[in-house]
């Protein structure tokens, strides 16, 4: 129980579940239990359970391999293993949110679960280009005045932005919130 941890990945009837949250909840009188909501990481349920003291948990025969994003097709998003060199195509159900992050020649981890791939992750923050948004009105430039607009990111994401962001200008984006961070630094 006491090995149960937030991203710790672990098995349950059969099917991998990441630890989302988890919460140590000590009582008077009772027993102390782990609290916690579990990602399953083939269907992408999220189900709350408790752990007892004594449970038996398993952890998930987890592989973990850095792949290169190729392309999108009909068929979902095509990945080749930087160690293999096979390529494997995922579902955009596979990847649900992730799918709209993905831009061509990414470096993402790639979580396999009985040698089949099940999970995407991301850097925590990439750069992408605006390839549209409205143009800011003078007098509304100001920075800290807290104020945003939508813009739509060359992968098709639709953003908030500063006011001061123009169209084509490339952004600094927090993968795991889909939220702007800043101006991307010119290299």
């Amino acid at each position: 129980m006491t090995e149960i941890r937030l991203g710790s990945v672990i098995e349950m009837a059969n099917q991998p579940y990441v630890v989302v949250w988890a919460d140590f909840m000590r009582t008077a009188q009772r027993k102390p239990v782990k609290r916690t909501k579990l990602k399953n990481l083939i269907d992408g349920r999220v189900l709350e359970h408790t752990f007892k003291p004594g449970d038996k948990i398993a952890e998930a025969d987890i592989q973990r391999r850095k792949a290169d994003y190729l392309y999108p097709d009909a068929l979902g998003f095509t990945f080749m293993d930087q160690q293999s060199y096979e390529q494997f195509t995922m579902s955009r159900d596979d990847l649900e949110q992730t799918a709209l992050l993905l831009k061509e020649g990414m470096t993402v981890d790639v979580l396999y679960y009985n040698n089949k791939p099940v999970s995407v992750s991301l850097p925590m923050k990439v750069e992408y280009k605006i390839i549209e948004t409205s143009d800011a009105v003078k007098g509304d430039t100001a920075s800290g005045s807290g104020m945003s607009k939508s813009a739509i990111l060359e992968t098709g994401l639709e953003v908030d932005v500063p006011l001061f962001i123009k169209q084509g200008e490339v952004v600094v984006i927090n993968t795991e919130t889909g939220e702007y961070v800043g101006r991307a630094v010119d290299k």
